[in-house]
């Protein structure tokens, strides 16, 4: 039986970890949580509408969106971490124009979408009573996924299976070598998923990584809203997403921080920019804003290109990085990927991204010194 380590515990490497083939490799996850993007997320599963130009990404996030069921039925998320709970769009009528034809356009190759509908201001406060009155588009397959709970979930599932985990920062002594603590260990495989640490991970083999951290945070404020969980989620017009749970957990987020690198302290200027983003959508603002809350605070991982990139590295090395704010929607499906990799051989995915030489380099000159 091969050897598997998985260094990174958040979205990518935990489904990898549940999907790979238990009878065919022993896997060990390293995974040191601090400022993992993933356990301090709450997002939108819902791409469809997204006006990027990479159509690489797009494809990626219409199949990552499509492998839901899936994900759903093999480790039994209930609606505590996914619901499919519909997506409003709030934007100028002008705007919900254009993104109703977008949908019904992109509907044809995506029927997962559901059902398209645009909303009288009246209407979109009847589906989300947080909300003044406003014009929207709802399509109604789209989702929420709480990346905090999926981690748990998933974490408890794969030490059933027989996962090994050990939560040190680990780090490598060459393409086979795992050190961590005082110890040294060789793997037959290793698996990258540690999000912005892939570049510092790498550089002592000397490869140079395009990515940069970007700090975000979310609110998660507790409510008397005793139906929340039947309520959609809502891509207001500007920075923030309104994200209704159940039992009156209610998050708003997230910010972009670009300049903020590691640094994972929580700060009242989170919470007034998203605050000022927010109120002019709420009809009570104070229903909301003045009520119990707790900061998420993360570090999400960027390529200069704001695509994602994964795959095989060399002949023991996978990677996989550079999510973004996408993270929730394509992360899964990855795992997915390069565990169908492990397990078959299959590499289906190049569809999906450029090629890993634009964004992984190796540095001959500096190897040679």
């Amino acid at each position: 039986m091969k050897k598997i380590a998985i260094i990174g515990g958040g979205i990518i490497g935990m489904t990898l970890a549940n999907y790979i083939d238990q009878k065919k490799y022993h896997v060990t996850l390293f995974d040191d949580p601090t400022g993992q993007a993933t356990s301090a997320s709450a997002g939108i599963i819902s791409p469809w509408l997204s006006k990027r130009r990479n159509k690489q990404w797009y494809r990626l996030a219409k199949d990552g969106t499509g492998f839901f069921p899936k994900l759903i039925q093999d480790f039994q998320l209930d609606d505590t971490i996914y619901r499919q709970s519909g997506t409003l769009l709030l934007r100028p009528e002008k705007q919900l124009a254009e993104l109703l034809a977008l949908a019904e356009e992109r509907k044809k190759n995506a029927p997962e979408i559901g059902t398209i509908k645009q909303l009288s201001a009246e209407q979109t406060q009847q589906e989300l009573p947080l909300l003044r009155p406003h014009p929207a588009l709802k399509v109604s397959g789209g989702g929420r996924l709480d990346g905090k709970a999926y981690l748990i979930q998933m974490h408890k599932l794969a030490e059933k299976k027989g996962v090994d985990f050990i939560s040190q920062r680990a780090q490598l002594a060459d393409t086979t070598t795992v050190i961590y603590g005082e110890k040294r260990e060789v793997f037959d495989q290793i698996i990258l998923t540690v999000g912005p640490h892939l570049k510092k991970l790498l550089a002592p083999l000397n490869y140079q990584v395009d990515l940069r951290p970007q700090k975000g945070q979310l609110l998660v404020f507790q409510t008397a809203f005793k139906n929340s969980g039947d309520f959609p989620v809502a891509m207001l017009d500007g920075e923030a997403d309104l994200i209704p749970f159940s039992a009156g957990k209610i998050l708003l987020g997230a910010t972009h921080e670009n300049e903020a690198g590691w640094n994972l302290k929580e700060t009242p200027e989170a919470f007034k920019q998203l605050a000022n983003s927010t109120r002019k959508f709420l009809a009570e603002p104070e229903k909301l804003l003045e009520q119990p809350f707790h900061y998420r605070v993360g570090t999400r991982a960027y390529t200069s290109d704001f695509a994602p990139f994964f795959g095989q590295l060399n002949d023991h090395l996978l990677v996989a990085s550079g999510l973004g704010s996408s993270g929730l929607t394509t992360g899964p499906y990855i795992g997915y990927l390069l565990a169908d990799y492990l397990n078959t051989g299959n590499a289906n995915w190049q569809e999906y991204q450029k090629e890993l030489s634009n964004y992984i380099q190796f540095e001959k000159t500096l190897a040679s010194n």
